[in-house]
């Protein structure tokens, strides 16, 4: 019985047991639910709380702002046009002038290609360049550069003038510049200057160096004076600038001299005089919170012509006074005295004595330092005073933009409309009467892709040298754009653009293979030979004979023989076995092949209207590209001729794109035009049809010279006109390669096509 008992209680007991661990099971399930629907609530809430109080915050946030801002934009444009109204000038060092022009320049302080940033000056034109420190009384060096004119396109060495001579001592090698290809064939050479400026030290009128002149140099003097030659000097990376507050102007570099009328003498013919005493003003920034020494932020130079009286010591001709310690002798310039001012009974006329005897000149200057508070950053503002704004260049791409939209919409019509309708027309012909009177382009299926039966190898070699000019040229401006070459620093520029055409010659041997190939042309060795050596061997035949008058006339662009070896060898061991390189696989791929199938016996050519055959169509086509870069290239001329700086590689990217557009576009619609009157001679139409901007380029330079430029002599105008026609030819081969490649491209899948029995 007590067994039996307990096996009944047994069951009980498990039975408890199960019901308890459920009801705790339950409970732990229970305090789950709450906590997660607690947490739920709590996450509710939150987002209730940020969806009444965060959006409205935002609002207010963001709504005074966007109106703050406006109205700050309002009060800075009313503030500014006051400022100007009352006068305020912008080439000062003063505080007002700085603002004024930071207001005014912007727009020109932003980099980035989609999102502009705002940026300094300094970082725009020279990004990652950092401010050099001088501690108090270390010498600054001062370096010349070219003394050039626009009035000639003949600059000139500095010592090349009757001057002080050059210091013996040696550039420092923290200042020191390596000299690129392009520095060396524009003629930039790092010279020191005769000056000497210790930091933070002023000094008054101090002797320099006295010199001779006579008799042939003192002519060459008062030519270099009457055609207007301004001598040019760098400080910290700083060119010197000639500032006047009073008429808001600022230009770089100081005038050799000036020449005055009869009517402002009362002599009988101009009188030229010599400027040769300068007063240098350096401002700088000192903040010991920031960073240690000074920073230089501006060099400025008013000149003076005085006629220094000489004592009756004798003195040593060329030899530095300042370094010799001869500061006495001249009442017109000693310690104590008053610093030297332009009179006109104290100028300093250039013309040797009554019987014939030299003329001498002493050189003087005096430097003053001026603590200012203008950030080193903003230093370079006043040099791109009264450049043009960016939106000139905006309306330039708009205006390109504009000839490409009309030629697209051209081009669609052709393609989508009239091709589409002529092709649907073209496969539904069945029976062979249906074929026989087809019309427009397809009658010339069986000759479209007959090789040009005149000079194959010159259309090859041409379209090849293109494509190597154009692979260049893109590249280098790519480059720019990714802040890997700076256009800014002297010869920079054309360095990579000799550098990388050389490099690219692979490209251009490769391009003219494969078109000569097509042609079923045998004389492969000699089309390799002439894409190497046919455009480079022109360029350099040019530079060489204008480097022989040059040389005779002592321009410091006078190419040395060790300059003209290196690009001999640049163009014989890089260029030449690249183009060679490019020439074997260009020859070993395969042939282009072609949708149709050429005839045996060529297809008559019937008249054509005027506009499909030269040079009426050749005029034609090479306007529209041109045009849709006329109003960049005036900007690209003034900085090339005129001496303004241009560093907007990104808007000549794409000004550059939108050529290469419209020209394919021209020479498809082009193209297409002389096919529907049954011409199928288009290889050589094509690329002159494009090719033609070249000339126009030309013409273009031509007007820039009689409307902009006022060059005295003969050979100013030869050596301006022999550049321009080295440039205009490679923008010809550039375009005609383009237009080439189009029709090639446009005829292949217009006839690919149609079904053709």
């Amino acid at each position: 019985d007590g067994s039996r008992q307990m096996e009944h209680k047994s069951p009980q007991a498990a039975a408890m047991t199960r019901s308890g661990v459920s009801n705790s099971r339950a409970q732990q399930r229970r305090k789950a639910a709450v906590m997660t629907v607690t947490a739920r609530l709590l996450l509710q809430a939150a987002l209730l709380l940020v969806l009444l109080a965060s959006p409205r915050n935002a609002v207010e946030a963001k709504g005074p702002n966007r109106k703050q801002r406006k109205a700050e934009a309002r009060e800075k444009a009313v503030k500014f046009a006051n400022m100007k109204a009352a006068g305020q000038d912008q080439v000062s060092m003063t505080k007002e002038a700085a603002e004024l022009r930071s207001y005014e320049l912007r727009k020109k302080k932003r980099k980035g290609i989609l999102k502009r940033r705002e940026a300094s000056l300094a970082q725009v034109l020279f990004p990652g360049a950092s401010p050099e420190e001088y501690h108090d009384r270390e010498a600054v060096p001062a370096f010349v550069e070219l003394v050039e004119s626009k009035k000639t396109q003949l600059p000139f060495e500095f010592y090349d003038l009757p001057t002080c001579p050059e210091p013996a001592e040696k550039i420092q090698k923290r200042f020191r510049h390596r000299r690129n290809l392009g520095s060396r064939l524009m003629g930039h050479k790092l010279q020191m200057a005769p000056y000497a400026f210790p930091t933070k030290v002023s000094k008054p009128c101090t002797p320099l160096c006295v010199v001779e002149v006579a008799g042939k140099k003192l002519r060459w003097l008062r030519k270099l004076v009457d055609r207007q030659y301004r001598v040019h000097l760098t400080v910290d990376q700083l060119p010197v600038l000639m500032r006047s507050k009073e008429l808001n102007y600022a230009v770089r570099g100081y005038p050799v001299g000036f020449k005055a009328p009869p009517s402002y003498t009362g002599l009988k013919e101009d009188e030229f005089y010599l400027y040769n005493h300068l007063k240098f003003t350096i401002t700088y920034r000192e903040e010991p919170a920031e960073f240690e020494g000074v920073r230089i932020t501006g060099f400025d130079v008013h000149p003076v012509s005085i006629a220094h009286q000489f004592g009756d010591g004798t003195v040593d001709l060329e030899t530095n006074l300042e370094a010799a310690g001869k500061k006495d002798g001249w009442s017109t310039c000693s310690p104590g005295g008053d610093s030297p001012v332009n009179e006109p009974e104290t100028y300093l006329a250039l013309r040797s004595g009554a019987t014939g005897e030299t003329m001498k000149i002493l050189y003087s200057y005096e430097v003053n330092w001026i603590d200012s508070d203008i950030p080193w950053a903003d230093r370079w503002d006043v040099y791109l005073v009264g450049s043009p704004d960016d939106e000139i260049h905006y309306f330039a791409i708009v205006n390109s933009l504009m000839i490409v939209v009309f030629l697209t919409g051209a081009v669609a019509t052709i393609m989508i409309r009239t091709l589409k309708k002529d092709i649907a027309g073209y496969n539904e012909m069945q029976t062979l009467e249906e074929a026989q009177e087809e019309t427009g382009w397809k009658l010339v299926h069986g000759d479209v892709f007959r090789p040009p039966q005149t000079h194959p190898m010159l259309l090859s070699v041409l379209v090849g040298t293109g494509a190597q000019i154009g692979s260049a040229f893109f590249i280098t401006l790519l480059a720019c754009m990714l802040r890997m070459l700076n256009p800014i620093k002297k010869g920079t520029a054309l360095t990579a653009v000799i550098v990388l055409y050389v490099l690219c010659g692979g490209v251009g041997g490769y391009v003219s293979s494969r078109l000569y190939k097509f042609c079923d042309a045998k004389s492969w060795k000699r089309c390799t030979i002439a894409t190497a050596i046919a455009f480079p061997g022109l360029i350099v035949s040019m530079i060489m004979v204008l480097n022989v008058f040059l040389t005779i006339v002592g321009a410091a662009t006078a190419v040395s023989f060790l300059t003209l070896l290196l690009v001999f060898l640049m163009w014989g061991c890089v260029s030449t076995p690249l183009v060679f390189v490019g020439s074997y696989f260009g020859y070993r791929a395969e042939k282009v092949t072609v949708p149709t199938k050429t005839n045996q016996i060529a297809r008559f050519v019937p008249e054509v209207p005027y506009y499909a055959a030269p040079p009426a169509s050749v005029l034609i086509a090479g306007l529209l590209p041109f045009g849709s870069v006329c109003i960049e290239l005036f900007f690209i001329m003034s900085a090339l001729w005129l001496h303004q700086l241009y560093y907007i590689m990104g808007f000549l990217m794409a000004v550059l794109l939108i050529l290469v557009a419209t020209c394919a576009q021209v020479s498809v619609v082009m193209c297409y035009l002389q096919l529907c009157v049954e011409d199928h001679r288009w290889w050589w139409k094509s690329f002159l049809n494009c090719a033609s901007s070249g000339f126009y380029l030309f013409l273009y330079s031509l007007w820039f010279l009689s409307s902009k430029l006022d060059l005295v002599g003969v050979l100013p105008v030869v050596v301006y006109l022999t550049y321009m026609s080295m440039i205009s030819i490679a923008f010809g081969l550039m375009c005609g390669t383009v237009g080439y490649l189009s029709c090639f491209w446009f005829t292949r899948k217009i006839y690919g096509a149609v079904k053709v029995d």
